[in-house]
């Protein structure tokens, strides 16, 4: 079902058009002066002056040094929601700045954000989502997310948000599930993420993909994808019209199936035929997780008498144009021709 596109614009009595010559030129002092001015259409017009300001990396470096951040942080929860949109917003463009990220975190800004997950207003949701993204991409932002307990609620939120903030969602825990996934695994976001498979949405779907990769590069998540019967959809997922899907699923096929029972699972979902049409076209971005993957399937006995008739499919590979893709059928060759 298609939804509406979130609107950044803002309501009708507000003219930015104002923020400029009244603050453009002003110092950002001044402009932090304002933003903790009880006047609330001075706190407008700063922030509308702000969000132009800080697409410079050195107004972002000068406004974090002048303390904006606590400024930025009180204005949070304000009561009106355009100061609420326009916060977020500034923080947002930060974000999109090396200097800014690692301000930001340092600042303390996600401890402050869990309140706008439920925000009434569409866009300080999807710029609050949009944040725990750009953040959490660096090391120290993910370790952030998941130590202000962000992960079940982000979790529920994604049975319940605009696929536009789903998108988002996934983003923030591809990159935190890397680091540790024990909470997100009780929240129960395998069960989440499969149902997030068949969504008509392709971003959607090769996102979820790419969480439940992170998931089962972990041995606890191993289990959980196995438990929950997520490898008979990744399988058919191999035949998705978008090549991204493709190869997310196949990645996330490549670390689930280390385990017996994931290995058992992909045989009798009869992963192997899609797998090898994934090897046999040159052009696949699937290719090499489609290889790998097939290396597993034929440490079974019965995986390797059928990759037996397929040799040729291997063969064709050592004259890849990837050096990764020559290693990785090398190896499979090695694997398929083994004897006991």
């Amino acid at each position: 079902m298609a939804q509406p596109r979130i609107s950044a614009y803002l309501p009708p009595d507000i003219d930015p058009t104002k923020a400029a010559l009244a603050f453009g030129r002003r110092a950002l002092p001044k402009l932090n002066e304002e933003l903790q001015s009880p006047e609330l259409l001075s706190q407008q017009r700063a922030l509308m002056a702000l969000c132009d300001l800080v697409h410079d990396p050195e107004k972002v470096y000068q406004a974090i040094a002048l303390g904006f951040l606590d400024s930025l942080k009180t204005l949070l929860v304000h009561q009106d929601q355009t100061v609420r949109q326009k916060t977020t917003e500034v923080l947002s463009i930060m974000a999109l700045h090396s200097i800014g990220r690692e301000g930001l975190i340092r600042g303390g800004v996600i401890s402050a954000l869990p309140g706008l997950l439920d925000d009434p207003v569409d866009i300080c949701r999807k710029n609050t989502h949009q944040i725990f993204d750009r953040l959490a991409k660096l090391p120290e932002g993910a370790g952030s997310v998941l130590r202000a307990g962000l992960i079940p609620p982000l979790v529920l939120k994604l049975e319940t948000e605009l696929d536009e903030i789903q998108e988002l969602i996934l983003g923030t825990l591809s990159n935190c599930l890397r680091v540790e996934v024990s909470e997100a695994l009780a929240a129960g976001a395998v069960a989440v993420l499969k149902e997030k498979l068949s969504h008509p949405s392709t971003a959607i779907r090769s996102k979820a993909a790419w969480v439940l990769l992170e998931i089962s590069s972990h041995a606890e998540g191993k289990i959980a994808v196995c438990k929950e019967e997520v490898i008979p959809v990744l399988v058919r997922l191999l035949e998705d019209t978008q090549p991204e899907v493709q190869v997310n699923s196949a990645g996330a096929l490549m670390f689930a199936l280390v385990t017996p029972q994931g290995r058992s699972s992909a045989m009798g979902a009869e992963a192997i035929p899609p797998l090898l049409t994934l090897v046999a076209e040159e052009t696949s971005k699937a290719r090499l997780n489609a290889i790998k993957t097939l290396t597993l399937l034929a440490e079974l006995p019965e995986g390797r008498r059928t990759l037996l008739d397929h040799r040729e499919t291997f063969q064709r590979c050592l004259d890849d144009p990837s050096e990764a893709v020559q290693r990785a059928a090398e190896i499979a060759i090695t694997v398929i021709d083994w004897k006991p």
